[in-house]
């Protein structure tokens, strides 16, 4: 059995009776870390790491998984994280977006919405010689290379 396979069972295992609580990404990094980030619908505490950390380390060892040093990380995705999971959207609506477009481009706005399809942005427009107007844009997801939180610091 994969090593990512059993942690994300294990993990599910830890966190079955929290449907806020969902996995972002399990990742056995080529360096011997083994990166377990979770997120939760108004967030996730240390509290929750530690326990999901200290499941998944007990059954690695007495099961034997991994047949080398590593080192188990358990974390909320960084703030400087791209968003990867539609729920990881739906959690950050309301919330300042930058957008990097698969041409290149970038967008920056309010995120209004998402679904599986597309995103969409209230976006401040100021044409010349006039007052900035909102307006809502669409995005296919298909077109979105990269989406990344604003962190306002106001």
């Amino acid at each position: 059995m994969q090593v990512e396979q059993r942690v994300k069972e294990l993990v599910e295992e830890k966190i079955t009776d929290r449907e806020d609580l969902f996995i972002v990404r399990i990742k056995m990094h080529n360096n011997g870390i083994l990166e377990i980030l979770l997120d939760g619908d108004n967030g996730i505490s240390i509290e929750d790491c530690v326990g999901v950390s200290r499941h998944v380390g007990f059954h690695l060892e007495e099961e034997n998984v991994i047949d080398r040093a590593y080192r188990l990380e358990v974390s909320s995705p960084g703030i400087d994280m791209p968003l990867l999971l539609l729920r990881q959207y739906i959690k950050n609506v309301g919330r300042n977006v930058r957008l990097t477009l698969e041409d290149g481009r970038k967008e920056e706005g309010t995120l209004v919405s998402a679904t599986d399809a597309q995103l969409v942005l209230e976006q401040m427009v100021k044409e010349k010689g006039k007052k900035a107007i909102s307006k809502t844009v669409e995005f296919p997801m298909n077109q979105i290379k990269e989406t990344k939180v604003l962190i306002s610091f106001k």
